[in-house]
């Protein structure tokens, strides 16, 4: 991936903020997921009540290690850590020091592991796994430009990078544990 000025910028309001970006599925939201005050912003620019959680986003598994059960098994961590070829965010037992404002009222985590270059750059970059959530406001439709965008969130956004013309659907949601498909 070319690292661009945009892309830096991003990055850097990434560390404070919350940035709109596209991902390995479509447009979203992100902040970092140790920033519980970007949290809240997220949380409030969506409208989403706090109690719904969000999915977390990295490139490495080693990232979202901090907020997965510590006792988890081996084997599913493997799994959860192999990448897929369809985009899938998988349900995970939670640490008991993941804040709610991450899971929200669930017992369970989601999160997914993509190779997307982008979202490495920030990882590795940030040093974080991200919250990701879709670029709309609760319930309406993922905005697919930065002019509908804009409608959404007015300039109180940190930073935004245009969509990509892949971005169009939110991966499958699959439980680690029991393997049922939520999404």
């Amino acid at each position: 991936m070319k690292i661009t000025t945009k892309t830096q910028l991003a990055l850097n309001h990434l560390r404070t903020g919350v940035i709109a970006h596209p991902t390995d599925t479509i447009y979203g939201l992100a902040c970092m997921a140790n920033n519980p005050e970007a949290i809240k912003t997220l949380a409030g620019l969506k409208h989403r009540d706090i109690k719904k959680g969000f999915i977390l986003l990295a490139s490495d598994i080693n990232y979202l290690l901090p907020y997965i059960d510590s006792n988890l098994d081996i084997d599913l961590l493997t799994k959860l850590s192999t990448p897929t070829e369809i985009a899938t965010t998988y349900l995970v037992p939670k640490s008991k020091n993941t804040s709610r404002l991450i899971t929200g009222e669930h017992e369970f985590l989601a999160v997914r592991i993509t190779s997307n270059p982008l979202i490495s750059y920030f990882c590795e970059n940030t040093g974080s796994a991200l919250i990701s959530t879709s670029a709309n406001t609760q319930g309406g439709k993922v905005a697919a430009s930065l002019i509908e965008l804009k409608k959404y969130f007015g300039n109180e956004l940190s930073y935004a990078l245009p969509p990509n013309k892949y971005n169009s659907e939110p991966s499958r949601i699959v439980n680690l544990l029991t393997g049922v498909r939520h999404r």
